[in-house]
């Protein structure tokens, strides 16, 4: 005996019962029509953020010497745990003069973490530190940083937060510092020589 030639059905569908079947009733037998209105007053705008001038497809041309970099808190603690000079080391990184600068954010979390990171502090009032105020609520130094850098882009953050470096990195041309081998490292700037190559 030989074996039955069938087909494989692929992509079966669900049976439909036709409009012109006797078992359907009446009201059930008119096909529903979709309304579609094409007025142009409902149409939908999408509104998207203005792009800045100084953007030169992902680089920032408002960037360059002397160098504004906004210093975070854990920025500061870690310059301290690899023994490095905070101004001096960004000059060496950057080949140019640099103005750290602390938001009253930074300040404020530097004197809550109380006398452990007293040392931070110390170097947090330097003279060559720039202030910049804050007129917001709360000290949350993140957001405060990230509201900052979109409103201008002439800021380098300088920063080994991981959250917050995934915030900036979504801002386009912002630079974000950071230290990799007991030296300042430098992401999305390409003038940087000075910064070790990963």
């Amino acid at each position: 005996m030989g074996k039955d030639k069938r087909t494989k059905k692929f992509a079966q569908v669900k049976r439909l019962l036709s409009l012109k079947d006797s078992r359907l009733k009446p009201k059930d037998r008119i096909k529903k029509k979709k309304k579609r209105t094409a007025n142009p007053e409902n149409i939908s705008q999408r509104e998207l953020p203005q792009a800045s001038s100084a953007m030169y497809f992902n680089y920032n041309t408002q960037l360059g010497p002397p160098f504004h970099i906004i210093v975070d808190t854990n920025f500061i603690n870690f310059s301290i745990k690899n023994k490095l000079d905070i101004v001096t080391s960004m000059m060496d990184c950057l080949y140019a003069k640099c103005i750290p600068y602390i938001t009253d954010c930074v300040m404020a979390e530097l004197e809550k973490l109380g006398r452990k990171y007293r040392v931070a502090l110390k170097i947090a009032k330097d003279p060559r530190f720039h202030r910049l105020t804050c007129i917001h609520k709360g000290t949350y130094a993140d957001d405060c940083i990230v509201k900052r850098v979109t409103e201008s882009k002439c800021y380098i953050v300088a920063t080994n937060d991981k959250d917050l470096k995934k915030r900036i990195r979504k801002i386009p041309g912002v630079p974000i510092m950071y230290i990799a081998q007991h030296r300042y490292s430098i992401e999305r700037l390409p003038d940087a020589y000075g910064a070790p190559k990963l």
